[in-house]
């Protein structure tokens, strides 16, 4: 593979080790740090996924990693901001759960049935969109006065759409796992 195809994962592992610099700001308060660290993650994200695309540089490795930096970025700073008192605790489990069930259900689906190709949902999309807009709008506030019914209503639609992919997850892969075994 050429060296150029290699960009995806490199911006994706830059990610992936940017993580710890993005709690540590959001830990210190440094919220404006924590924005332009985030602006850059999600800048990198895009750019990977539109030179994957453009140039064909999809990967095995791109497949699994970019999935897991995002994940790993947003629970890291969901506990961060769950600890600080800046989210509500239990959205924090929610979020995790969310996580955990749909890793579990891979996993045993994985030993029990075969390979697993993880295609994101529509839902799945917008829950993880829904989840970046809530983490920018409770550090944005913590900068400047926000509508408290703009949080709140982040908030909600964020439960409601975690939730609502967790469920479409395991309905989905349980359907598969049925028609394959049926």
């Amino acid at each position: 593979m050429h060296l150029a195809a290699q960009t995806p994962n490199v911006l994706t592992l830059l990610r992936i080790a940017l993580v710890p610099a993005l709690a540590w700001t959001l830990w210190e308060r440094a919220y404006a740090e924590a924005l332009g660290l985030a602006a850059f993650m999600g800048f990198t994200d895009a750019l990977d996924g539109y030179l994957a695309k453009r140039y064909g540089w999809q990967s095995r490795l791109g497949a699994v990693l970019d999935p897991l930096a995002d994940k790993l970025m947003l629970t890291v700073t969901y506990v961060v901001l769950g600890i600080m008192g800046l989210v509500p605790v239990a959205l924090v489990v929610l979020v995790v759960l969310r996580d955990l069930v749909i890793l579990g259900g891979a996993a045993a689906y994985r030993i029990l049935i075969g390979p697993v190709e993880m295609q994101p949902t529509l839902i799945s999309k917008l829950n993880t969109g829904m989840q970046i807009a809530l983490v920018l709008l409770v550090v944005l506030g913590q900068l400047r006065t926000l509508p408290p019914v703009l949080i709140d209503s982040a908030l909600w639609l964020t439960v409601l759409t975690t939730t609502w992919s967790g469920v479409d997850y395991v309905l989905r892969w349980s359907a598969k796992a049925r028609a394959h075994a049926g």
